[in-house]
């Protein structure tokens, strides 16, 4: 059975490794889903959740926050500006940084992308639970 190589990477730390089935991430054009056997691909990340399934059948959810990501021979490297794993996600504090983010002014960019961070990391930590 084919699978694919995959790597989550921040500037800060190596998120993930390991072999998978699919992954799913949101660029600018909606949703793309990997396959092995999948042609090559470059693209953009947008603030969303990435699914990985691995080949155990084991969901792996992380909150990416812009970056990019690449495929070529069933290698697919995930290089975020930020990204954590679901389970390293403090739900609480997620929460707190969505409702200072909200309060804040609707023509403060900052905020609007605080907002959606946040949005992200609470979406990717309540679904794996």
């Amino acid at each position: 059975m084919a699978e694919l190589n995959v790597s989550i990477v921040s500037a800060e730390r190596a998120i993930w490794r390991g072999q998978a089935k699919s992954v799913v991430a949101k660029t600018p054009d909606g949703e793309i889903g990997i396959l092995p056997g999948h042609s090559p691909v470059l693209a953009l990340l947008l603030d969303a959740p990435l699914r990985i399934e691995t080949t155990e059948g084991t969901k792996v959810l992380a909150a990416v926050h812009g970056g990019f990501f690449s495929v070529d021979s069933d290698t697919v490297n995930v290089i975020a500006e930020t990204a954590e794993l679901a389970e390293e996600i403090d739900v609480v504090r997620a929460k707190a940084a969505l409702d200072r983010a909200r309060s804040a002014s609707a023509e403060d960019d900052p905020a609007v992308a605080a907002a959606k961070r946040a949005e992200t990391r609470l979406a990717v930590a309540v679904g794996s639970r």
